[in-house]
């Protein structure tokens, strides 16, 4: 990944980290810091604005992953279509709803459905799942079902869906371009206008480690997430999928994935920030360390066990049974003397 050399002292550093509000030039002067006290500086920065804007709660959210079918051809995901080698499902809406009911169970208050681009699932369909869930649950639904049509999104509003979370990956778009054969940015972010429009609790978030994806970039990520006003943020890094045409692609790097998180928590402040899944296949400390760098979110995985290895977005993704992990999370997050969330965890910039 290209990078800036910034030659920068301890005062400087301290001047930036407490500047009321970073431009793109202080973003790019964070992202580059290599000394390990000033990365240190930068974490505690981070911690700090989170505890402020965020207090210390971990909000648990619930995912489903109910089809692996993808209309889409994304270079870097193992869902693509192209992908002949993957054996495909598809979830019932009842198992879905049952599932549901098991993650309510577990004390968690969000539920997310999510699923490559699978037109499969009709409108009334996932209207009805929506529905059933809310009536069994008291929880929140985050939709994170790909590009739809905006009367999906409609209705789904109406039935009672809360969030959607459609990550924009890169703001560079002739990147984008080059990722998404069948996609263009400005149709992503169009419909991340309108999802925020009709009043979803939208999300959005980068992939850190693309190949030709300059820090520059990555700074334009987290702006693009602020000139949105998007209420959550994932920063995720890029980890390659043997089926596709990045397979011989690196994992992006841990550090410059942690100083993102920490740098994105700066900027953005009262946003909800995920520890993802992905942090914890570069490192099995990953979520451990993403909550100490401004996260405040963690989704364990609910998908039912027959169909959880075959959800293979990148390779060596870790399974694990939920119930003993959402344990094992409480005593982590415990032990950090942070405390788990007990409400749904709506967006902190607006009342719910």
């Amino acid at each position: 990944m290209k990078q800036e050399i910034y030659i920068a002292d301890k005062k400087n550093l301290s001047d930036v980290l407490n500047k009321p509000k970073l431009n793109k030039d202080d973003i790019i002067y964070l992202l580059n810091l290599t000394d390990e006290k000033d990365i240190s500086e930068l974490i505690r920065k981070a911690d700090s604005v989170r505890k402020e804007y965020c207090g210390d709660e971990v909000h648990l959210r619930g995912i489903i992953e109910f089809s692996n079918y993808c209309e889409q051809d994304c270079l870097y995901c193992g869902l693509r279509k192209s992908n002949h080698q993957l054996e495909r499902y598809r979830i019932s809406p009842d198992e879905i709803i049952e599932t549901a009911r098991k993650i309510s169970s577990a004390g968690i208050k969000t539920v997310v459905l999510q699923s490559g681009e699978d037109f499969y699932y009709k409108k009334e369909v996932v209207t009805n799942i929506i529905r059933n869930i809310k009536a069994a649950c008291d929880v929140a639904i985050t939709l994170s079902l790909g590009e739809r049509n905006f009367d999906e999104y409609y209705e789904w509003k109406s039935a009672g869906a809360d969030r959607y979370l459609l990550k924009h990956e890169t703001a560079n778009e002739k990147l984008y371009s080059a990722l998404h054969s069948h996609q263009k940015l400005e149709e992503r972010l169009t419909h991340l206008k309108y999802l925020k429009s009709i009043g979803f609790q939208a999300g959005s978030g980068n992939i850190i480690g693309l190949p030709g994806q300059t820090i520059e970039d990555i700074a334009d990520d987290i702006l693009l997430c602020k000139e949105f006003d998007c209420d959550m943020c994932s920063f995720s890094p890029f980890i390659p999928s043997p089926e596709t045409p990045m397979k011989s692609i690196p994992p992006a790097d841990l550090k410059l994935t942690l100083k993102t998180m920490a740098v994105a928590r700066i900027v953005l402040k009262n946003v909800h920030i995920p520890a993802t899944t992905a942090l914890s296949t570069l490192s099995p400390e990953g979520r451990k360390l993403g909550l100490t760098v401004g996260a405040n979110v963690i989704m364990p995985n609910f998908t039912p066990d027959e169909y959880k290895d075959k959800y293979r977005i990148y390779a060596n993704k870790k399974t694990y049974d939920p119930v003993k992990y959402v344990e094992d999370l409480k005593q982590m997050i415990h032990s950090m003397g942070r405390k788990i969330g007990t409400d749904k965890g709506h967006s902190l910039k607006k009342n719910y």
